[in-house]
């Protein structure tokens, strides 16, 4: 198929205004919805064969919708693209994130990390009160609202003279809508439809887009010093014994290449080839970037993070007798299983027979990452379409009519509510943009 890339989205006076939103996570879902209240028939098309599929599985383990801490510190969050960022989370940021739940008779509450959840934990009713409110807006305060169209296992390839091209149960369709919303995803999770597909499709319409790289991910961990000698990864012992289990109550420090540090408490799990969890996503962009530049990172992982280092030697260096070194840490410092490991793991036998070096190891232990887990492991996306592509109103620049939100757009940030609520963000803004391109566009018309 010769596919053109250009895109004319001209709605003719008086012709009916259809807008086409291909995408159906929260961004999508939250451009087709502005939309419809603003009373413009919208068609909202998605490969699978339902809509929210990856917002179904974050809320698998409890919906994380937002965060409660202030506006000013939200949005350092997204750090590089914060001032960008900034002003669509001032019209759409977690107050208001949390208003629109209720507004679908969702009631949220804060957890004691500063959280966002639904009283429920739970995302299903959540997504099914907002497609009942999409399909059926009369009597839900909107009378001047028409209703969602959604279309299926309608798989996006492109543009095709300026028409939407799409692969479909009945054969291939087009369409030449008003305007488009993309609203595709990153590249993370491809089973539940977020895929990366549409990369080349508009690299080939000349917008620039930076590469798709894991973000919140894992990492796999470099050479052990094991015995004595370097082994890529954990050694079968340590996998074999220990993947899964989390590391509690520790903290890690990791300074780039650039001299900026990351130091915080919390938790993480070893799989079996590295290292995962909450304490690793909120440093992963800092570790990932570093591998890229550098081919590894290494950051310092203290196993005992209430205790001074005084108090650490001074449980090392007390006579343990008959006792083996695993019964004198756990006695004396209350050190064992997965941390006791770790320090098996990666010293070597010399400085386990040291007690100052031993100390030093359990407050400032060395673990080295040479590599971010794939992409489609990740839980989010870094990369995308740079908002330099884009006007204020999320519109591209190389295609008229055609705006993107979400994940699709080159931004990143931690978990913690703050990926769901720029999503949502971020649909909002470009159905507003939609809306002014739809008034401009009709007045020129005319």
């Amino acid at each position: 198929m010769n596919v053109s890339m250009t895109h004319t989205a001209q709605p003719q006076t008086g012709a009916p205004r259809t807008v086409a939103v291909i995408g159906g996570g929260p961004a999508g879902l939250m451009a087709a919805q502005l939309l419809s209240d603003a009373g413009i028939a919208v068609q909202l098309f998605d490969a699978m064969p339902s809509v929210g599929r990856k917002f179904l599985l974050a809320g698998k383990g409890g919906l994380n919708l937002t965060h409660a801490e202030g506006a000013e510190a939200f949005a350092t969050r997204f750090e590089a693209r914060q001032s960008v960022i900034a002003p669509m989370l001032a019209q759409f940021g977690a107050d208001q994130v949390r208003a629109w739940a209720e507004s679908l008779g969702v009631q949220t509450f804060v957890g004691s990390s500063g959280r966002v959840f639904p009283v429920d934990m739970k995302a299903a009713p959540l997504l099914r009160a907002w497609l009942h409110r999409l399909r059926h807006p009369a009597g839900e305060g909107a009378a001047a609202a028409v209703p969602v169209q959604f279309l299926m296992r309608h798989r996006w390839l492109g543009l095709e003279e300026g028409a939407l091209v799409f692969a479909t149960p009945a054969g291939r369709q087009t369409l030449k809508p008003s305007a488009t919303v993309l609203a595709l995803g990153g590249g993370s999770w491809s089973r539940l439809g977020s895929d990366g597909a549409w990369v080349p499709w508009l690299a080939a319409a000349g917008v620039p887009v930076a590469p798709l790289r894991p973000s919140n991910c894992g990492f796999d961990v470099g050479a052990s010093r094991a015995a004595g000698s370097d082994v890529a990864g954990w050694t079968p012992h340590f996998a074999s014994r220990f993947a899964g289990q989390p590391f509690k109550s520790v903290a890690i420090r990791f300074v780039n290449r650039d001299g900026r540090v990351f130091a915080r408490k919390g938790e993480f799990v070893a799989t079996a080839t590295g290292v995962e969890g909450s304490l690793i996503y909120a440093a992963s962009n800092l570790l990932r970037d570093e591998i890229d530049a550098t081919g590894r990172a290494t950051f310092e992982i203290d196993l005992l993070p209430d205790l001074p280092p005084s108090r650490v030697l001074a449980g090392v260096a007390h006579p343990r007798g008959s006792r083996s070194l695993s019964s004198h840490l756990k006695s004396r410092l209350g050190l064992d299983g997965i941390k006791m490991a770790l320090l098996h793991e990666l010293l070597p036998k010399e400085a386990l027979a040291q007690p100052e070096r031993l100390a030093a190891a359990i407050k400032a232990l060395p673990v080295t990452l040479i590599a971010a887990r794939p992409l489609d492991e990740a839980i989010s996306t870094a990369g995308g379409v740079p908002f330099e592509a884009l006007d204020a109103n999320l519109m591209l620049s190389a295609l008229p009519g055609v705006f993107c939100a979400g994940e699709m757009l080159d931004w990143e940030a931690p978990t913690g509510g703050y990926l769901i609520t720029a999503s949502l963000s971020t649909g909002r803004r470009a159905a507003q943009g939609v809306l002014s391109w739809l008034e401009q566009s009709a007045n020129v018309n005319t």
